[in-house]
């Protein structure tokens, strides 16, 4: 069986060359330290997380990847 573990990261980077001043970017992942036993709780975590914290300008959310 396989486990999931989630990270946290941004979509765009401030760019002022770009409209809007954002560039698309895919941004490092940091992950969380948390680990789980299968896809649907990690998906869970991450609708938690992105529900309670607002994205922000440059699109910070929570995504999870098999461990």
């Amino acid at each position: 069986m396989e486990k999931y573990t989630t990270f946290i990261r941004t979509w765009w980077r401030e760019n002022p060359a770009w409209p809007r001043g954002l560039e698309p970017c895919a941004g490092p992942k940091k992950y969380t330290g948390t680990n789980y036993p299968d896809e649907q709780s990690a998906r869970l975590a991450c609708q938690e997380y992105n529900r309670r914290n607002a994205p922000g300008r440059l699109s910070r959310k929570m995504e999870f990847e098999a461990a």
